[in-house]
């Protein structure tokens, strides 16, 4: 193997400034280096071994990328949390990842005690000021900075949702390998989009750490070499800004925040030098052809798509591919296949609408704890997620519809029966069927239809107190924006509810494609 991958690259130059936080704090190398040798002491020392893994509720920043360094030179899998999450969705997340150790910011306080909550004690650590919580100084104090020894490749291991509303965490095998080699492999991907290693590539992270691609652009561009300039929350001007002021060359976006970008006044769009930008990576939900079409415009030939998910992946559209084969999300990775299927699982023809499969060399991974979903969701050596799209006659994926019921706002996903689950409990809900509606800003919006329960009268008193009734037990980005009422829920003799049915007539005129 070369010189790439953080622990190399730190230690041969631990001057090099790696990551910027949102209040500008810079860190380089040496310190983030020493900081994720101390940590693994500390974790090691309670008790943590090859295999286990560990929690992190934290913002953007040091915090999550200490934590994530730490984990993938140790043999250690990182759940970064959803910080929109109430109590008990964090605590499920806990539990189910069998995490031995819980780190929350103090920004979380509140949701995050309540998470810990099957954590015993001595095994939560604030960033901060958490009352029932160790101060995570404790790991790492007078810890040596030295490197651990019987260093082994950890992973992430992100949590996806389903149509049982549960989320499921991606667990793939550890692969043994030494974490330096693992890093310098895992830049492949960033490689399939041409980006290159080392100064004077930045990147910016501009979404939340606790998305898959977030971390996963993020990760292999520290271990390129890049520098990482985080942002707290996602502001278009603010964003023009740091391109201007790091040079930043490189970033992993979704379409919303095109879609504000392309809202900015023409003044504030022209005033930042945006000439340094390369490689500005969209994914996570279909782009419309017109906000495509405007930013390839706008910033040039260094837009690229790519359609993959937390299970694997995928294919890319460079913006050349994008102009001559509008609409695309791309063709396959040289590491993976494509097959869209019919009902009957038979391969269809070029053109021809099916579900999409994929297959990715060497990657397999598991839905931890549910043996069925994930055998449900294969074909063979091949994995869907519920997508319908065709395949062109040079071989470019169309994207048709989505997973048949999840909703995709603002490049979050947000399962409906997850939702349905937490208002049909309520005394004055009798059905309740929840879809996505059009949204111009975020793509798509949270839309409930309810049939009240005999007696109980519909209107805005009901939705408001049905919408109230959520607080503390659904984050708030999950929440219906509206609750229309009806008498009687479409459901087929078998009980199967037509969803489609509701749903159509929001989306008429409407293509979902685009």
């Amino acid at each position: 193997m070369g010189s790439l991958g953080f622990w190399r690259l730190a230690r041969q130059d631990p001057s090099w400034v790696a990551a910027v936080d949102p209040d500008g704090t810079e860190y380089t190398a040496g310190e983030l280096l020493a900081r994720a040798d101390r940590l693994v002491h500390g974790l090691r020392d309670l008790g943590l071994r090859t295999g286990d893994g560990f929690c992190g509720l934290v913002p953007n920043g040091a915090e999550g990328l200490v934590l994530y360094l730490a984990a993938l030179q140790a043999g250690w899998y990182y759940t970064p949390v959803n910080w929109h999450l109430t109590g008990p969705e964090i605590a499920y997340i806990v539990t189910d990842s069998e995490a031995k150790a819980f780190f929350v910011h103090e920004r979380y306080a509140a949701e995050g005690a309540r998470g810990a909550e099957p954590l015993e004690p001595g095994r939560r650590f604030a960033f901060g000021a958490v009352e029932g919580f160790r101060p995570a100084s404790e790991l790492t104090d007078g810890r040596p900075d030295t490197m651990p020894g019987d260093r082994t490749a950890g992973a992430t291991m992100h949590y996806t949702s389903g149509t049982t509303g549960r989320p499921k965490g991606v667990r793939r095998p550890l692969s043994g390998l030494d974490p330096d080699d693992a890093a310098e492999l895992m830049s492949f991907l960033p490689g399939l989009f041409g980006i290159t290693p080392g100064p004077p590539n930045v990147h910016l992270v501009t979404s939340p750490n606790y998305h898959t691609a977030v971390t996963q652009f993020g990760g292999t561009a520290l271990h390129m070499g890049h520098k990482l300039v985080f942002m707290d929350r996602w502001d278009a001007e603010e964003m023009l800004r740091l391109c201007e002021r790091h040079g930043v060359t490189n970033s992993h976006m979704v379409p919303t925040q095109f879609k504000r970008l392309l809202s900015l006044p023409q003044e504030v769009r022209t005033r930042y030098d945006l000439s340094s930008l390369r490689w500005m990576i969209h994914a996570a939900a279909p782009c419309p052809v017109p906000v495509k079409w405007a930013m390839l415009d706008w910033w040039g030939d260094c837009v690229y798509e790519y359609y993959a998910a937390t299970e694997g992946g995928g294919t890319i559209a460079t913006p050349q591919d994008w102009r001559k084969h509008p609409g695309t999300v791309g063709s396959a990775w040289p590491i993976s296949e494509l097959l869209i299927v019919d009902d009957d699982h038979r391969p269809v023809p070029a053109g021809t609408r099916g579900t999409v499969y994929m297959k990715m060399s060497g990657l397999g991974f598991e839905y931890k704890g549910d043996p069925a979903k994930t055998a449900e969701n294969r074909l063979r050596e091949y994995f869907t997620v519920g997508d319908i799209g065709y395949l062109d006659d040079e071989g470019f994926l169309f994207l048709c519809d989505r997973k048949v019921d999840m909703i995709i706002s603002g490049g979050a996903n947000i399962y409906p029966a997850e939702v349905e689950n937490e208002l049909v409990v309520h005394p004055k809900v009798g059905d309740v069927a929840v879809f996505g509606v059009p949204d111009d800003e975020w793509g798509e919006q949270v839309k409930a239809v309810v049939e009240p329960a005999p007696g109980c009268v519909p209107g805005p008193e009901l939705a408001e107190e049905l919408l109230r009734s959520l607080e503390g037990r659904l984050a708030r980005m999950k929440w219906p924006r509206t609750i229309d009422f009806v008498e009687v829920m479409p459901r087929e003799p078998n009980g199967k509810l037509l969803r489609r049915k509701l749903r159509d007539p929001y989306w008429e005129g409407r293509d979902r494609a685009i």
